[in-house]
This record gives structure tokens, C-alpha cells and sequence, in this order.
């Protein structure tokens, strides 16, 4: 990146939020910015960066849209202040998530910064459209968001299901103090009980149902992720030689922490071969997500606990 000034990017020169949208996303698809963490491709993250700056609404319509501020001009102030924050996002490489410090989840605002990792749960879609309902009844109710992260998760199961109460737990007090903003900031401190646990050392059960994106990249893949990614917190993130290694312990602590018809949630990412692999006799459901049917599962304690798995 060039020692010029911000403001004398000559991409970034423009009278319109359009015009300084579109030059921001030629300089990100130029600079080779990674996406993934609230956005997947450059026209999308520019559109983020130039609105947050700009105070607009997130939503606000642009192109063709009706109602669209595409040609709402932008005084050199702030048209400076843009480029600014493009500089940063190349020359950081921060996810834009730590730049803004917040992160939507199914429309749902969240706070983050580097102490936890951007949120971006699949998890998530399945609790706003049902994807594991038929799993669920009216003995569903204690509920636990095994490495909560920011919280995400456990704000929008509080959200979704008005009567349950949850814990939500993490190994990182770091992570914990930002889950904690966001249990303050949506009013759900007396239903989302923040604990410290390894694991489910300290979460005491037992639970109707478990949700855990937990971290399961495998060694040869953390040592490929691009800046972005390794901005997080590492060990939000990796799993090991194979990626099960906190999958292991899991599965095998569960059933002792769970009700007699509770299932769990897991979400593995692109690692459904070593999951396979390590597990390769444990009947699971695969959900359909909008990334596929092999990111998300649900298994069910009857299982868990008919099978004999590796710790």
C-alpha cells in the first residue's frame, strides 16, 4: 500500500455514495482483500463501508433500487474519511467487522472486536427458519451455546424462543466480555446466563439442546487462511491436526450433560471428511444450509451415548 495520503487515493475520488461504492470496490478487488465475515464479494463490502462511515443505514437501497441514494452526493470531508477507512481495511487487513465493531447476524446487530471471533454461525439461519424444529417440543427448555464467542447465537435462540432459558459459555474471558455487550444491548440478561467453562467442565446440564460452532479447522488449512481470518482469535478457530479435537471431547462429554430427548447442533464447516473419518459409525442428521448439507449436523443423545467414541 502506498505512504500517500488516505484522501489522495485516486480511487476513492468521488461526488456520490454510488460513485464512491463502486470506487471502493475496485480498490478492494485490486488490493485482493479476502472476504467471508459479513460479506462475499467487494461490491458487497464496499457498500458496507461507505454507509457505516457515512452514518446511512446499512439497508439503505442503492443501484436501481426505489428510493435508491446512489447519487446522494458526499461532501470531500467525508468523501476523506471513506478513503481512510479503505486504507485501513487493505492495509490491516481486518475483517470490516473489526473496523465498524459490529457484525449482523439474520438481520440482528451485534457488537464485536477482536477479542471474539466475527460472527457468521450457519447455525444461526437454522434457528430463524426452523431447520432442527422437528427436534424440538415442549421439553425444550435449557439450552446451551457451547463457544459463544460474541453471544450471536445465544441471543438469537433467546429471541426465537421466548420461554427457554440459556447458558452460554466459552473458554475465553475476553470472548465473554463481548458476549456480555450483546446480552446487554438486546435486554436478555435475565434469560442468558454468561459462563466460564472448558469445554462442558462447568456447564452444568443438563441441557434439551446444545448448539456449538466450535473451533474444528484442520492444521493444514489454518496454515493457508488468509489475513483476514487470522486476525481472529486462534483459538476460536483451530482444531487440531484434523479439526476434531475439541469435537472429540465433546461428543463424548455430552450424553452425561444432556436430557434424556436432547440433541445437538454442530456446525464443522468444510470438514464433514474428518468428521466422517473420525466418527465413522455415529448416526447424525445433516441440515441443509444455504453453504450446503454438509456443514451442519444434528445427533441426538440416544446416539451419543449408544456409540463408543474417542475422547
Amino acid at each position: 500500500m502506498s505512504s500517500a495520503s488516505p484522501t489522495a487515493l485516486p480511487a476513492l475520488q468521488g461526488a456520490t455514495v454510488g460513485a464512491l461504492v463502486a470506487a471502493g470496490a475496485r480498490l478492494l478487488e485490486a488490493a485482493g482483500v479476502s472476504f467471508g465475515h459479513g460479506t462475499t464479494n467487494a461490491r458487497d463490502e464496499a457498500a458496507w463501508l461507505v454507509l457505516w462511515r457515512l452514518g446511512l443505514p446499512l439497508d439503505s437501497p442503492l443501484g436501481e433500487d426505489p428510493g435508491s441514494i446512489e447519487d446522494r452526493p458526499v461532501a470531500p470531508a467525508d468523501q476523506a474519511l471513506v478513503a481512510t477507512l479503505f486504507e485501513e481495511r487493505i492495509r490491516s487487513r481486518k475483517p470490516a467487522a473489526y473496523l465498524t465493531r459490529e457484525a449482523w447476524l439474520q438481520g440482528v446487530p451485534f457488537y464485536v472486536d477482536e477479542r471474539a471471533i466475527v460472527p457468521r454461525s450457519l447455525i444461526a439461519e437454522l434457528i430463524a427458519d426452523g431447520g432442527f424444529d422437528d427436534f424440538l417440543g415442549a421439553h425444550t427448555q435449557r439450552v446451551l451455546d457451547l463457544c459463544t464467542g460474541n453471544g450471536s447465537l445465544a441471543v438469537l435462540a433467546a429471541m426465537a424462543w421466548p420461554e427457554i432459558h440459556i447458558d452460554a459459555a466459552d473458554i475465553s474471558d475476553d470472548a465473554l466480555a463481548v458476549a456480555r455487550i450483546n446480552v446487554e444491548r438486546h435486554g436478555l440478561q435475565h434469560r442468558i446466563r454468561l459462563l466460564h467453562s472448558d469445554g462442558l467442565a462447568a456447564c452444568p446440564g443438563p441441557y434439551d439442546l446444545i448448539l456449538c460452532n466450535p473451533p474444528y479447522v484442520n492444521a493444514a488449512s489454518m496454515a493457508q487462511l488468509p489475513p483476514e481470518y487470522r486476525a481472529e482469535p486462534t483459538l476460536a478457530l483451530a482444531g487440531g491436526t484434523d479439526g476434531m479435537d475439541f469435537i472429540r471431547r465433546l461428543l463424548h462429554a455430552a450424553p452425561a450433560r444432556m436430557s434424556e430427548h436432547a440433541v445437538l447442533v454442530l456446525e464443522i464447516g468444510n470438514e464433514r471428511a474428518h468428521f466422517e473419518a473420525a466418527f465413522p459409525q455415529l448416526p447424525v442428521f445433516w441440515l441443509d444450509t444455504s453453504a450446503g448439507e454438509d456443514q451442519v449436523l444434528l445427533v441426538e443423545r440416544a446416539a451419543l451415548s449408544c456409540f463408543s467414541l474417542p475422547e
